[in-house]
């Protein structure tokens, strides 16, 4: 099991966690559009460390990022193992072969 498939499942747990005391449960609280926007900010934090160039700040930035993607798709019930489904579907296409397939 990797750490992305152990943080979806423990995201998975918190679902019904108390929001008083789970980051996880108060973003899953106020609904997918929150958990959409809380995506939004993470990855513009992550774009601005990637232009400054700071590797550490970067890392930093990308972990929070991904954590804010699988909460993003538990808020409305897309399962990482479907992602990733989804990306080993698409390996070894050329992404404008598939792109282009996409219309």
């Amino acid at each position: 099991m990797t750490a992305l498939d152990r943080l979806a499942a423990t995201i998975a747990t918190r679902r019904g966690a108390d929001p008083d005391t789970s980051w996880t449960a108060k973003l899953l609280a106020k609904g997918p559009e929150k958990c959409a926007e809380k995506f939004g900010e993470e990855a513009v934090e992550a774009i601005i460390e990637a232009v400054k160039g700071d590797r550490a700040k970067l890392t930093a930035e990308a972990a929070d990022v991904l954590y804010h993607l699988l909460v993003m798709l538990a808020a409305r019930d897309v399962a990482l193992a479907d992602v990733l489904a989804e990306l080993e579907r698409r390996e070894g296409t050329s992404g404008i072969a598939e792109k282009a397939a996409r219309g």
